[in-house]
C-alpha cells in the first residue's frame, strides 16, 4: 500500500530479510530497543540462525508488513490477537532506523495500518499497548485521535524506575470518523 510517492507498506519479502536482520536482529542493544518496551530481554542473533529459525515468521505474513521509506526498509507495523475469537487485537509501530525518528513517518504508517485493519478484518476496535517512557508513541496516539484508555500505574520496571503501562484504542465508528 503506498503512502505518497516515496512511502510503501507491504509485506516482507525474502530479499528483505538481510535490511531487518541488520535493523532488529544485528544489535544485541540497539536505539530502538530503549523505546520498544525495554523491560523485556533482546537478543542478537547471528544472520544464519536469523534466517534458519526467523524469518519465516515476518515474510509474506499479514500481520507484519515492511515500512518503505525510498525503497528502504525502515520499520514494521504488525497486529497480535489479544483475544480472537472476540476480534480484540493490538497492533504497533517500530521504525528501528533511528535516522528516521522525529520525520513524521510514524502518523501516516500507523494510520495507514489501522485503516487496513478495519478494512480488511471484522474489527470493533484498535488498540495498542506501550509504556509511559515513550512519549513518542503516547504523542502518536493523541495524534491519530486514539482514546487513552487505560494507565496502569508503575507496573512496568526498568533500569530501576517503575513505569504506567499505557493503553490507547479507538472504534471503528471513531476511526470512520477521523
Amino acid at each position: 500500500m503506498t503512502l505518497n510517492e516515496y512511502m510503501l507498506m507491504r509485506p516482507l519479502k525474502s530479499e528483505d530479510m538481510k535490511r531487518y536482520w541488520e535493523l532488529a536482529y544485528k544489535e544485541s542493544n540497539p536505539e530502538w530497543k530503549k523505546w520498544d518496551a525495554p523491560y523485556y530481554e533482546h537478543q542478537a542473533l547471528p544472520y544464519e540462525s536469523f534466517l534458519k529459525d526467523v524469518s519465516n515468521h515476518y515474510m509474506e505474513q499479514q500481520d507484519v508488513f515492511g515500512l518503505f521509506v525510498d525503497n528502504i526498509l525502515i520499520g514494521t507495523v504488525s497486529y497480535y490477537w489479544e483475544h480472537e475469537p472476540s476480534n480484540w487485537l493490538e497492533t504497533g509501530i517500530i521504525i528501528y532506523d533511528s535516522s528516521k525518528w522525529n520525520e513524521g513517518y510514524g502518523t501516516p504508517f500507523l494510520k495507514a495500518w489501522i485503516t487496513h485493519l478495519f478494512e480488511t478484518l471484522p474489527l470493533v476496535r484498535v488498540g495498542f499497548t506501550t509504556w509511559s517512557g515513550n512519549m513518542r508513541m503516547m504523542r502518536l496516539g493523541d495524534k491519530l485521535g486514539m482514546t487513552l484508555e487505560a494507565r496502569l500505574r508503575k507496573c512496568r520496571l526498568y533500569q530501576g524506575t517503575y513505569y504506567d503501562s499505557i493503553r490507547y484504542g479507538v472504534l471503528r465508528e471513531e476511526w470512520n470518523n477521523i
